[in-house]
């Protein structure tokens, strides 16, 4: 791997910190798919579909009052049996019945199957059957496989252009490289790349002008 991107990505975690979303990196290095629960499932799930196609700043101010009205995730099968009191009181809050259909929907398989089991499924072949949910597709299932603790990263346009600038076609191996040079893990990776072009809004230009001296190890 080029020891300029290894670099770059320094630089960029760096000012990710310094901007006061730590917090960001220090969350998802924690998140593991061996300790996930059912409530931290339901909980991410809902939060990768509640945001897809949308800003983040828009969710984190609904997505609150939106868990209160699925009781906090804590029960797939309390959501099941008060689907209706949960969407009537959710759409309220977020006007999309597809996208708390979808949620309810969820709630509903992980109640009729019981979680160890889908865990299980999950494990077993990650991509595909995280795609059997409502509203998780090719892109999104990345998002929430991460989210997850699984080793993978977003696929969004931030990260496509980055890994594109630096002759990578996919952004699974880009990250890995990374992953595999700087200790971090592949999501870690992925956020503070996303994060780093939600802070700087013209992040290639930024990253492509960095002055980066040659490693004399090398």
């Amino acid at each position: 791997m080029d020891y300029g991107l290894l670099q770059k990505y320094n630089f960029a975690k760096i000012i990710v910190i310094e901007s006061g979303f730590r917090h960001e990196i220090n969350w998802q290095s924690k998140v593991s798919f061996e300790d996930l629960d059912e409530k931290t499932f339901l909980r991410e799930f809902s939060w990768v579909v509640l945001s897809s196609g949308m800003k983040n700043t828009v969710i984190e101010k609904k997505f609150g009052p939106i868990s209160n009205c699925f009781y906090e995730w804590k029960s797939a099968f309390l959501i099941a049996t008060n689907c209706t009191k949960c969407f009537e009181s959710a759409i309220r809050i977020f006007n999309n019945r597809a996208k708390i259909n979808a949620i309810i929907d969820a709630a509903t398989q992980i109640s009729k199957q019981g979680f160890a089991n889908i865990k299980k499924l999950i494990a077993k072949d990650p991509i595909n059957f995280l795609q059997k949910f409502k509203f998780i597709g090719p892109i999104t299932v990345y998002h929430l496989a991460k989210n997850i603790g699984l080793d993978f990263a977003k696929p969004d346009r931030h990260l496509q252009r980055i890994a594109s600038m630096h002759n990578y076609s996919d952004v699974q191996d880009f990250c890995r490289d990374i992953s595999k040079h700087s200790g971090d893990s592949v999501p870690v990776v992925d956020i503070v790349f996303w994060r780093f072009a939600t802070i700087e809004p013209d992040y290639i230009n930024v990253l492509s002008s960095l002055n980066i001296a040659p490693d004399s190890s090398m």
